[in-house]
């Protein structure tokens, strides 16, 4: 029963955690014992509501920085909230670019002025796609044996606006999140793109 009594008390300070209250405090006190039962009062102290200071993301070696902040849902200024940070990191591996295994984020508080420091931490993964397929068959027109082929790229994390700087490849121009795909078959004499 007493561990039922530090779940019940770890999922109130989620809920206040919701709604703002980082720097909340509770305590637990046993007002009453009898023989198959505790009477356990929970005194809550609130304190202030934190608000988001800093906002920063690290391990983000391809993907350009904005490109991540327009799916962050905290921004400096508004009130913490728990499920703002999970809503966030939802949205960042959908995204694609990043391993969800490895992500994480750590809120760094700060009880002396009521904010907190969020930091995202995310790992690039590899989402690039290279289609090759080739094979023998009967040319459709003349009915002739031919070569059959198909080659193609698609690039997921693109970025249009580093492909004038070469520089800022890294090997192709990347990290804006846009797509590029191509694709070219060609059965001999004959060719779709």
């Amino acid at each position: 029963e007493i561990l039922c009594a530090k779940s019940g008390v770890f999922d109130i300070q989620i809920l206040d955690i919701d709604d703002c209250f980082l720097f909340c405090n509770m305590q637990p006190i046993v007002s009453g014992l009898r023989c198959d039962s505790i009477d356990i009062e929970i005194r809550m102290f609130e304190g202030e509501q934190a608000r988001v200071n800093r906002v920063t993301v690290s391990g983000n070696t391809k993907t350009s920085d904005h490109v991540i902040l327009r799916e962050i849902r905290t921004k400096p200024g508004d009130k913490f909230s728990r499920s703002d940070i999970q809503r966030t990191m939802r949205e960042l591996a959908q995204l694609g670019y990043f391993d969800p295994e490895q992500m994480g984020v750590d809120p760094v508080p700060n009880p002396a002025d009521g904010t907190v420091d969020i930091n995202y931490k995310v790992a690039e993964k590899p989402s690039d796609q290279i289609e090759l397929s080739g094979g023998w068959g009967a040319n459709g027109f003349t009915g002739r044996p031919a070569l059959l082929g198909t080659a193609g790229i698609t690039l997921n994390n693109f970025s249009i606006r580093k492909l004038g700087k070469p520089e800022l490849w890294n090997p192709i121009p990347s990290g804006d999140g846009q797509r590029l795909s191509i694709r070219a078959q060609s059965n001999g004499t004959y060719y779709q793109g």
